[in-house]
């Protein structure tokens, strides 16, 4: 039985944050009896869980909610007002873009101070470098001064460090987020590989379906408090709907948002099948997902969303109304719009559907149904998995031994 790599226990954070607002040293010296006390702002409040070894957690929330003050806890950086945070085996960070990278040294100068405040010693550090690099591709811009890198440069050389220590618990802070498509699929190629490894990760993100993806637990906060920890889908659920409640989308700050807002409500959602009364297609079939809708006030940048997932949680297929080409006109009252399947793709299984409404950009979270409905496919078929691809065998260079030919197992039954 696997142990507790990281435990949280009873952990607050709190910062001073002064209000007094002169600005020069005259009325610093002129009003000094009269300055403002520094107010306290509490970033965490007693939070407490445990990640055990090998697991892989992702810390979910809103901007501000505490994400990365409870990182920077668990990795040194910042000392909890109250708690503790104990941490078993190697610890790597990669916590900021550069992950403490001094700018006038060049990127192997930084390679190894980096390396060796990890633990590493020169030689070992020197085996890994060229590992390093390639990942990192920065074979043309090693022997340069960081300060001129761009911040692609940056994450790529600061992740690749963090990833190659080997260590026992790694954590990251919205890197998976950064860089373009290929380094993003390299991160997530060397997270999995880490979890093979039975390694230990925490990571914060604002990709709730990279959360089901890859993680084993996840921890929800908001305004420093922890509202789930729990399964990848039950996190996602709880983070979507915090969402809701303050009107924000992923990834949004919310500073300035509304406290609700749901000017458009999702009243229904329903699932039509090709035969009446008959509760599941068959793959191949058609189907039709209908979100009834009810706009309170008018709403002009309404956008619908729509994806189905597996059974445990992981996302199959997402879409939405902007991406198939339709600008929808303001809405107002109530009304309905269906995602239209022509042939379902789906082999057999019981697949839940999330449904949504936001605004165009994303900065508005009007409504969000997770994983409340589900459609349910039938196979006719013996293949297996997920999809359902369309396959043939050739034989046409088959060896066979003599006076034999091959048959058609569906043609002899």
């Amino acid at each position: 039985m696997s142990g507790v790599a990281i435990e949280v226990l009873d952990v607050s954070k709190r910062f001073r944050i002064s209000t007094d607002r002169q600005s020069s040293l005259k009325e610093r010296v002129v009003n000094h009896r009269k300055r403002a006390k520094p107010e306290d702002f509490w970033a965490l409040r007693d939070i407490a869980f445990d990640v055990e070894e090998g697991h892989t957690t992702g810390l979910l929330g809103h901007n501000g909610s505490g994400k990365s003050t409870l990182l920077k806890c668990t990795g040194g950086i910042l000392a909890p007002t109250s708690g503790e945070i104990r941490v078993r085996g190697r610890l790597a960070s990669l916590l900021e873009l550069g992950a403490g990278f001094h700018p006038d040294l060049t990127g192997r100068e930084n390679v190894f101070l980096n390396g060796s405040i990890l633990g590493l010693t020169k030689h070992d550090i020197a085996k890994r470098f060229d590992d390093i690099v390639s990942f990192a591709e920065m074979e043309r811009f090693i022997d340069h001064q960081v300060k001129h890198y761009s911040s692609g440069m940056y994450v790529r050389l600061g992740f690749s460090v963090a990833t190659n220590v080997e260590p026992d618990v790694l954590l990251v802070d919205e890197v998976l987020a950064v860089g373009d498509e290929s380094f993003q699929r390299k991160c997530l190629d060397r997270i999995k590989q880490f979890q093979r490894d039975g390694r230990t990760i925490v990571f914060v993100t604002h990709g709730a379906d990279l959360v089901r993806q890859i993680c084993d637990r996840a921890v929800v906060l908001d305004h420093g408090e922890m509202v789930v920890h729990g399964t990848p889908s039950e996190a996602v659920r709880a983070f979507r709907d915090q969402m809701v409640a303050g009107g924000l989308g992923e990834g949004t700050e919310d500073q300035d948002a509304p406290e609700h807002d749901q000017r458009v409500r999702i009243r229904s959602v329903a699932i039509d099948y090709p035969v009446p009364g008959r509760p599941y297609a068959r793959t191949g079939e058609a189907v039709t997902v209908r979100i009834g809708y009810e706009a309170v006030q008018p709403v002009e940048d309404a956008v619908f969303v729509l994806s189905l997932h597996t059974h445990d949680g992981h996302l199959i297929y997402g879409d939405n109304t902007w991406v198939q080409g339709h600008e929808l006109p303001p809405l107002q009252g109530t009304g309905e719009i269906a995602f239209v399947f022509d042939s379902i793709p789906l082999l057999e299984g019981n697949y839940p559907v999330t449904v949504g409404v936001h605004s165009l950009h994303g900065g508005v979270m009007f409504d969000w149904r997770e994983q409340q409905e589900h459609v349910d496919v039938v196979n006719p078929s013996e293949a297996w998995g997920s999809v359902a691809l369309p396959t043939s065998v050739d034989l046409d260079r088959l060896a066979v031994a003599p006076g034999s030919a091959p048959a058609s197992r569906r043609a002899a039954s």
